[in-house]
């Protein structure tokens, strides 16, 4: 496909932002039936670099993105190692042409339109940029110079410095991604001819490290007309990268032929190490390659750095950083004081990866006071550790912090990026404050910071869980306007929109859209349709998810298990539940609260109080800590049973394992007492429920209200009454009903 197509040319010229279109009522429409540019086409020749170019311009004028092409120049230094023209002097003594006026005196060039300022953000249209000026035409003019400089020319003609190194059917390519393989990269080149390799260089040095850059080699005998016509992806993205794709030099192999030479004449400057050097120094290459290739065995990583005898800072660095992915503060911890017991003072980077560990630890209180340590020592904090304690008070949902850590790092930074403003717009969407993320967008995009796509996927999340499915849509949309592919996050973020919001037809046809994409379900979306049917007590639909998910070769995880617990325990099936629990344990997958919750849930509610303890002490034995939901199941299913000793029984036992009631806990209590009608121990749990500072709702008056009636204290019910007018507590029909009943 050529992707000067017209498909390809929207991705250059990006749409109107999407937060033009989520700020409804704030702005103009995202699309009219008019559209501000008529047209858009993308003209390129034989001499030219590639320009943008608008037929007609309405009275709005969207800003566009200039393409990212470089000019190649050939250097003619004087300094040249090649032999010079023989006919250079007789060239020199043609008299020269007629006096051109110098540089100096030429006009300035006009300025460009295509400006940081006026590229299409995504919120463009929040605040148009004024019409640019009309094109002048320039006079190319050559002066002297130029022509004396063709003398030169002439002498390189047909032989450009490096041709004799170069290989016909070899581009360069460069911007590469870290993470790119070369089956990606020659997928990419291959249309324009077969491709014989694909090499990629990951350092000057070090040739297994460090990716960057890299060679395409074309085979056949239209090896370099493919080249040529490859050349034409320079700019092009891709993987959010802008390549730099140009013809093969011979620059690679020369520098090799003259490294070659210096080594034999003995001039390579080298300093040949001792075999002790020697051996510290696999030791440390050793260490990284095993960080790299098996990072989830961290003995091999522990054995691989206990084998070098001096570690230096670089590789104490590196197993902070190691520790601090897995989460792991103590071990990063040790590290970082056994680097400064042996005089190794730590770098802001080092700081940073011991604050990153604390911050996966969620221990936000000892990551600040690595940064007063950090700030005492002198050392000043990069934005990367800004953004790790943003992103840690993100995660704990402590937005106040996250806003005021924010605000300091654009007093201390010039410019901040996408990373950082991501994290922040997570923070505000996990609770629900859009209007701020919203802002955010436009923030970010008018400091010229183009959104990423997992922002785009944030956003979403937040309009998912704010139950705005109109703008999760138009998120969407405008994520693929901006030139996103849409991914399975993409496509799983509207899957749960509707499985949540019980439209899981909607989910089955966004699955449909997904398999005509090429995109395969992972066991996430897998999860979000099954608990989907679950909730629709579709028990069929949701077995039916099930069995796809073992023939697409896929192994359940825990998430998928407790999906399939909790349907089996809909269902009344208790011994087949059971036995997906045993199978859990065979596949080495360690259940949870949730895996058990379902079981004590569900014999409580059967009135099978033995079996529901039976199945909190196998939760025990499994070194499962018992959680509030599953004793609030067990007090549930003793108050339906009228064993209120019991109840309260179970209610002391959460005291002494160190886990507060809730709300939920004592409401349930409550009514049990006003089932048996004993007033006054509903009114006793009522009082210690506000004394703890919990929350008193509907279901609280009414379970009072219900104790009050039964009892047939008329007084004290319409007494609760005022109080629930007092509070603005609305009454319900279940309200009125009781005092009707009474």
């Amino acid at each position: 496909m050529d992707i000067f197509s017209g498909s390809f040319n929207a991705h250059y010229s990006l749409p109107p932002p999407f937060s033009a279109s989520i700020l409804a009522g704030k702005t103009q429409p995202t699309t009219t039936a008019s559209s501000p540019i008529r047209s858009l086409k993308l003209l390129r020749d034989s001499t030219d670099s590639s320009r943008l170019i608008t037929s007609s311009f309405s009275s709005t004028v969207l800003r566009r993105p200039t393409l990212h092409n470089h000019s190649r120049t050939i250097s003619n230094s004087t300094d040249s190692k090649f032999p010079k023209n023989p006919l250079k002097n007789l060239i020199k003594s043609i008299p020269p042409p007629p006096t051109i006026p110098s540089p100096a005196s030429r006009p300035p060039p006009p300025s460009s339109p295509h400006t940081l300022s006026s590229k299409l953000w995504l919120s463009s249209k929040l605040s148009p940029p004024p019409l640019p000026p009309p094109p002048q035409e320039t006079v190319i003019e050559e002066d002297e110079n130029n022509f004396a400089g063709n003398s030169e020319n002439s002498e390189s003609e047909g032989m450009v410095p490096g041709d004799e190194f170069r290989e016909k059917g070899k581009i360069f390519v460069g911007n590469l991604p870290l993470w790119v393989k070369k089956s990606e990269v020659k997928e990419f080149f291959r249309q324009f001819g077969p491709i014989k390799t694909v090499i990629l260089i990951k350092g000057h040095h070090e040739t297994d490290r460090n990716m960057g850059f890299g060679f395409v080699i074309y085979e056949g005998s239209m090896a370099e007309k493919a080249a040529v016509n490859a050349v034409e992806f320079d700019g092009v993205e891709f993987h959010g990268r802008v390549l730099t794709v140009k013809l093969d030099n011979g620059s690679r192999l020369k520098s090799k032929r003259e490294e070659r030479v210096r080594w034999v004449e003995g001039k390579d400057e080298k300093e040949y190490k001792s075999k002790w050097h020697e051996e510290r120094e696999g030791s440390r290459m050793d260490l990284r390659k095993v960080l790299e290739s098996y990072p989830d065995n961290w003995q091999a990583v522990v054995q691989a750095f206990e084998r070098i005898k001096k570690p230096s800072r670089k590789e104490f660095g590196l197993m902070v950083k190691y520790y601090a992915r897995r989460g792991d503060m103590h071990r990063a911890r040790e590290i970082f004081e056994k680097m400064r017991s042996r005089g190794i003072e730590p770098t802001s980077h080092v700081y940073t990866n011991l604050i990153h560990a604390y911050a996966v630890g969620r221990d936000m209180e000892e990551a600040l006071t690595c940064v007063k340590k950090m700030k005492g020592e002198g050392l000043e904090m990069s934005l990367v550790t800004y953004n790790v304690i943003v992103s840690g008070f993100a995660k704990l949902g402590n937005v106040e912090d996250a806003e005021s850590w924010f605000r300091e790092a654009k007093e201390e930074h010039m410019t901040l990026n996408a990373i950082i403003y991501g994290s922040i717009i997570y923070a505000n969407c996990q609770t629900g404050n859009m209007d701020r993320a919203e802002e955010l967008v436009k923030e970010m995009e008018e400091e010229g910071i183009d959104a990423r796509i997992d922002i785009y996927h944030t956003l979403m999340d937040g309009y998912t869980m704010s139950g705005n499915a109109a703008k999760c849509l138009v998120v969407f949309e405008r994520l693929k306007e901006c030139g996103f592919a849409p991914s399975i996050v993409s496509y799983g973020c509207l899957i749960n929109l509707y499985t949540k919001s019980g439209q899981v037809s909607k989910a089955l046809e966004v699955s449909e859209k997904m398999k005509l994409a090429g995109i395969k379900h992972n066991m996430k979306t897998y999860s979000m349709l099954i608990n989907g049917f679950i909730n629709l007590k579709d028990w069929a639909n949701a077995f039916a998810i099930f069995e796809d998910v073992i023939k697409d070769g896929l192994k359940p995880d825990l998430l998928l298990y407790n999906n399939i617990i909790r349907a089996f325990c809909g269902m009344g099936n208790m011994d087949r539940a059971i036995r997906i629990v045993d199978e859990m344990k065979k596949q080495r997958l360690k259940p949870s609260s949730r895996t058990y919750l379902p079981l004590i849930h569900a014999f409580a509610k059967a009135g099978e109080i033995h079996r529901a303890l039976s199945i909190l002490d196998l939760m025990r034995r499994n070194g499962c800590a018992p959680t509030v939901h599953v004793f609030n199941s067990l007090i549930h299913g003793l108050v339906e049973k009228f064993q209120m000793e019991k109840a309260v029984g179970v209610l002391d036992e959460m005291s002494v394992a160190g886990i507060s009631p809730d709300e939920h806990t004592y409401t349930t209590i409550m009514q049990g007492y006003a089932s048996v009608g004993d007033t006054g121990k509903a009114f006793q749990y009522f009082t210690k429920l506000k004394s703890e500072g919990l929350v008193v709702d509907v279901y609280t008056y009414e379970a009072l209200l219900k104790a009050c009636c039964k009892s047939g204290r008329m007084q004290s019910a319409l007494a609760v009454t005022k109080e629930m007018k007092a509070h603005n507590i609305p009454r319900n029909t279940f309200i009125y009903n009781i005092l009707i009943d009474g």
